[in-house]
């Protein structure tokens, strides 16, 4: 469709834009840095995680211009840090990806819902084509990591890390 309007947001109070927002935030911030760490040592996985995190980024503030554009305010909240900021091995760190993604893409369905049932052809068009197919694509990619993975044995096979690092997060980069 052409450019949305720039008449009122047909939303501007309801929660679930803000919450998508930050939670997208929050991902970015849980896949900043901890696989370039020096005891960590996996510069795949860290390229990986860091590249999520840049695009995690991006998305939130491309659902923030969307929304200034349609007249809608930012809300912001704090973002914590994450319970979990140290993995015992790349398969949990993989499987706890795949979790936040899931999360983020029912945030991101939600949102399409409520786009469906006030009638706004602009936001689901939107969720569609820059998100919905993105995140599909994503939670496919870690689903295929992570069995990868398991297949090499990981996490008791102490070489499956690396060679998973070294071949398929190289390739991949």
């Amino acid at each position: 469709p052409p450019h949305p309007p720039t008449h009122l947001h047909p939303f501007p109070t309801h929660p679930l834009p803000h919450l998508c927002v930050c939670g997208v935030l929050w991902d970015s911030y849980y896949y900043s840095c901890y696989f370039d760490r020096d005891d960590v040592a996996l510069p795949h996985f860290s390229g990986f995680y860091k590249e999520r995190s840049h695009k995690e980024r991006s998305n939130a503030e491309k659902l923030m211009t969307f929304q200034n554009q349609r007249g809608g305010r930012i809300i912001l909240q704090d973002i914590k840090k994450p319970e979990n900021d140290e993995w015992s091995n790349g398969l949990e760190a993989m499987q706890c990806a795949l979790q936040l993604e899931k999360s983020i893409n029912q945030c991101l369905l939600d949102l399409h819902k409520l786009g469906c049932d006030k009638k706004d052809p602009y936001l689901c068009h939107f969720l569609e084509t820059d998100y919905l197919r993105q995140q599909a694509e994503t939670m496919k990619t870690l689903g295929g990591y992570i069995s990868r993975l398991e297949r090499l044995g990981a996490p008791a096979n102490s070489m499956a890390e690396y060679l998973f690092d070294r071949h398929t997060l190289a390739e991949s980069s």
